[in-house]
């Protein structure tokens, strides 16, 4: 009489954890060999997803970012000829200069 197989076993006698050990490792094997094309194959993938502007929305905003960095050089100047100055006076009423 045939012994009854475990219920965790396959026809082949391997359990089911033997299966998914395999499995595993199988998986482990292609991602290591695969990383970098599956890195370029995502981020190209990624790169489908996004909403690209406009011509005329890059141009306006590329004019905004440049006007804002002009203003906030124009007040960061005006700051430092500020503190300058008065460090200066300071400096000068200190040694009498």
């Amino acid at each position: 009489m045939r012994l009854a197989r475990r219920a965790n076993q396959t026809a082949d006698g391997r359990t089911e954890e033997d299966i998914s050990v395999a499995k595993k490792e199988e998986t482990a094997a292609v991602a290591k060999e695969n990383a970098i094309s599956r890195y370029f194959r995502e981020s190209r993938g990624e790169l489908r997803k996004v909403t690209w502007p406009t011509r005329d929305e890059a141009w306006r905003l590329t004019l905004i970012v440049l006007g804002v960095t002009f203003a906030f050089a124009i007040f960061l100047w005006g700051v430092d000829a500020l503190f300058s100055t008065m460090i200066r006076q300071a400096i000068n009423l200190i040694l009498g200069l």
